[in-house]
């Protein structure tokens, strides 16, 4: 069966998908504490059981660092922050450009309006990637605020991270959202063949836009995710149960499968550590 062999690889891009953002914790974290292989994989997938009972995946942050040394974690955060905003970069770039695409093709608008939402996305685009190759910038903002003179030692190490660093970091993420792409791509092309293949990866990035954007759970994030898939694939065909059982498998295989795997070694981590953190 076509589909059978299509959920086995989509379960493989899935370990194939974390293994890429196993590689980058362990180098974005090398300057503070040489991770193995095995001890960063340990601490993305404890990550990922804390985060699917957290809004917007907030729980991965504390999830993760509990496997560096305690004096580390609070640096180790700020530097996972550098990895998710890259990720962000992504998403928000190809998504806003989508979501340009999407209103001007489907809403009945003016020719001066569509110009307007073209020149906002870009603008929007072009923002982030201004912004994460300017990581530093934080450190400088995080100290003009009184209140924030605590943590601010911690964010001295974005001033450490060099653009070639952050260039590597950005091209991990890439393979990540090809990744996430094509296991949307592999299902529908299967299950929703007559969709125009350009038509159907420009509503994938929406769908990750909007998926970002909103404040879930990620246990919960299927209705959300299928609503909002549901009603973007309406404008492009009519199966839109099928569309809805195929945001909810690859949101399983993604988070859930990956966070039943974490609940093994969250049950071994230290939390308290080895001084006040």
């Amino acid at each position: 069966n076509v589909l059978n062999y299509a959920l086995i690889i989509v379960v493989l891009m899935m370990f194939a998908n974390w293994a890429l953002e196993i590689v980058k914790w362990q180098y974005l974290t090398r300057s503070l504490q040489k991770l193995s292989f095995w001890t960063a994989t340990k601490s993305v997938f404890c990550g990922l059981t804390w985060a699917i009972f957290t809004p917007n995946r907030i729980g991965e942050y504390g999830g993760r660092i509990m496997l560096l040394k305690s004096d580390n974690r609070a640096k180790g955060a700020v530097l996972m922050g550098v990895g998710l905003f890259a990720q962000l970069v992504l998403t928000s770039f190809f998504g806003a450009l989508s979501i340009a695409w999407f209103v001007t093709t489907f809403l009945d608008t003016p020719v001066a309006i569509n110009f307007g939402i073209w020149m906002i996305a870009i603008i929007y685009a072009l923002a982030f990637v201004v912004l994460y190759f300017n990581v530093h910038w934080v450190d400088y903002w995080v100290g003009k605020f009184k209140f924030l003179a605590r943590i601010k030692p911690f964010f001295g190490v974005l001033l450490e991270v060099s653009q070639r660093e952050l260039r590597y970091v950005l091209v991990l993420s890439l393979f990540r959202f090809i990744i996430f792409t094509t296991q949307y791509i592999i299902l529908m092309v299967i299950i929703l063949p007559d969709i125009s293949l350009v038509a159907m990866v420009l509503m994938i990035f929406i769908l990750f836009f909007v998926q970002a954007a909103l404040p879930t759970l990620d246990i919960f994030d299927f209705s959300v995710r299928s609503f909002v898939a549901s009603n973007l694939y309406a404008y492009i065909t009519t199966q839109e149960i099928a569309v809805m059982a195929i945001v909810s498998c690859v949101w399983f295989v993604n988070l859930i499968l990956p966070a039943l795997i974490g609940s093994f070694f969250v049950l071994n981590v230290n939390y308290l550590g080895d001084s006040n953190t």
